[in-house]
């Protein structure tokens, strides 16, 4: 499971809070933890609380970042890339689904990337977006001013799915995956969605 969440210092600590849920969440359900390899924030909280929770993480950091966002050494795997584009390939590569929190242009860029990729059949892994505090509505509003408009297909709205907690968002995942919307063969290298 690829995580996406923020690594800032300046956010409201319920947003920590709901990424170590998540991290919880995901190791509770002998799913592997792939994040974007930063020891703080956000993304700090979700492996600390897998790896507490008996869960295997994977972190993947661009060197230019290893010490802007203190690079997580206690994951069991850390993957340092040369780039943003290798690590987002990487991050992709490792990971049977893609779940985003709340976060900055970061987030969202990775968002929408495997939202985009998703759409246009370029892989089949399930998306989801964990919003329990509407944080995306902007972006989903903007989205259907796109659909109207035309220059997003309707159906791009079925490829991802929307929660407001963390049970109902790995639930969303599990469905989706059981229900064939990834066909890629599941377990490799030990992950599972």
């Amino acid at each position: 499971m690829c995580v996406f969440c923020a690594s800032g210092l300046t956010i409201d600590s319920r947003y920590v809070d709901l990424a170590a849920q998540v991290g919880t969440a995901v190791a509770a359900r002998g799913g592997t933890l792939v994040s974007g390899g930063g020891s703080v924030s956000m993304m700090g909280a979700v492996g600390a609380a897998a790896r507490a929770a008996g869960g295997r993480t994977v972190g993947v950091i661009p060197d230019a970042l290893v010490a802007m966002e203190v690079a997580d050494h206690d994951s069991d795997e850390l993957v340092v890339t040369r780039d943003m584009r290798q690590r987002k390939g990487i991050m992709d590569e490792r990971s049977d689904a893609f779940l985003a929190l709340p976060g900055g242009l970061g987030t969202l860029e990775e968002l929408t990337e495997a939202w985009t990729a998703r759409s246009l059949n370029l892989h089949h892994k399930p998306v989801a977006v964990l919003d329990p505090w509407d944080d995306y509505r902007h972006l989903r509003a903007q989205v259907d001013h796109w659909v109207e408009r035309g220059f997003v297909r309707p159906t791009a709205l079925a490829h991802v799915r929307w929660a407001s907690g963390v049970d109902e968002a790995l639930d969303d995942i599990e469905e989706a995956w059981r229900a064939g919307a990834a066909r890629e063969a599941p377990g490799r290298d030990g992950i599972t969605p």
